[in-house]
């Protein structure tokens, strides 16, 4: 189904953007781990809405209640439920998009679909609000990925043009991402971070948006995951991460720049350091063939700017078939990229620790978990 992911690790999203509660389903992880649920409430807040100008000023908590899978703080085999309520809902803001789809947004898309019977109501089950579940899922597996040596962090790679400060592809560093986590835009470099917020509020005083892209660096994951032909990390990550909403695009390592290079600028020559096999560059991001080369795993992916603008935008009745002039309201973010990196995180982290669920080659032919 659309709604799940996952192999030995099953995910299963839930609910709209203005039902009563939003919530996902973990189906398969380890039993004996234990969950902070502090640190995963902090984890939530950094993509929860209405904290400042550059966010929705929809305000919602974010709460995060766990309805079965943990005892006493531990898991405990049984599937992990999560719900999360909705709390600030304004239904009628959305009673025109019945007739007048919103420009670049799945209300044409889903009335073809579903004739009708879709949930319009702040997008549905279309909506970005159905982020905070996923980001529930993938801020559980990054504690039990930590546990074994893997850290995951990204950072807002550029906003509008303006750039961050690069990560080090062979060694990135992992403290000053999570830093960055806790400033107002995920950035390395707080001055880039100004320009950006500038060209944000910018945007939002002429009534339009701006996009961006989020880095993302994975350290620890060890060689050897992953399966070729369709079911290869990128493949794994590619599918999880363009699930989120609004996302336009995703790279490894070099990504796009590759296709202008030769051969031997893009190549990563093969190392031997302190006895492993390593590269002395990683434009590969860190996965060959599908399957990971021990190197940090480096993608980045690209968010459209928000659809939902204030400006006048040229759209069409679908009852009359014909032009329609349409002014959207409601609460929407001027950019969608600042919340989004904890989401981009999660996301490395569900389908990650998926993967590992399913074992790495040894050469006693053992699982990684056992």
């Amino acid at each position: 189904m659309s709604s799940c992911y996952g192999n030995q690790l099953k995910l299963s999203v839930f609910g709209q953007s203005h039902a009563e509660a939003i919530g996902v389903v973990l189906d398969g992880l380890p039993a004996g781990e234990p969950i902070d649920l502090q640190e995963l409430a902090g984890f939530m807040a950094r993509r929860a809405p209405g904290a400042g100008a550059l966010s929705t000023p929809r305000k919602e908590a974010d709460a995060v209640r766990i309805l079965c899978g943990l005892v006493d703080g531990v898991t405990c085999g049984a599937p992990l439920t999560v719900i999360i309520e909705n709390t600030n809902t304004r239904s009628a803001d959305y009673e025109k998009q019945r007739d007048i789809p919103r420009p670049s947004h799945a209300d044409f898309t889903a009335q073809v679909k579903y004739h009708g019977w879709q949930d319009i109501r702040g997008g549905g089950h279309f909506s970005g609000r159905l982020t905070a579940p996923i980001c529930a899922a993938g801020g559980i597996c990054l504690q039990i990925l930590r546990r074994r040596g893997v850290r995951i962090g990204a950072h807002v790679h550029s906003i509008a043009g303006f750039a961050d400060a690069p990560l080090d592809p062979l060694s990135p560093n992992m403290e000053a991402l999570r830093k960055a986590g806790e400033r107002e835009l995920s950035v390395l470099d707080p001055q880039a971070g100004l320009e950006m917020r500038r060209a944000i509020l910018d945007a939002a005083a002429d009534g339009d948006s701006v996009g961006g892209v989020v880095e993302c660096a994975v350290t620890g994951f060890p060689a050897g995951i992953g399966d070729p032909i369709f079911d290869g990390l990128e493949s794994r990550l590619s599918a999880m991460l363009f699930g989120i909403p609004a996302v336009r695009g995703v790279e490894f390592g070099a990504g796009f720049a590759a296709a202008g290079m030769r051969g031997s600028a893009h190549n990563d020559p093969f190392a031997v350091a302190d006895g492993r096999i390593v590269t002395s560059a990683n434009r590969h991001g860190g996965i060959l063939g599908g399957i990971s080369s021990g190197m940090p795993i480096i993608f980045r992916t690209a968010f459209k700017p928000t659809p939902s603008i204030a400006a006048e935008q040229d759209s069409v009745s679908l009852s009359r078939r014909a032009p329609e002039k349409l002014i959207i309201s409601g609460r929407h973010d001027p950019c969608i990229v600042p919340r989004a990196v904890p989401v981009v995180e999660a996301a490395a982290a569900a389908v990650l620790l998926d993967a590992l669920l399913g074992g790495i080659p040894t050469e006693t032919g053992g699982r990684y978990f056992e």
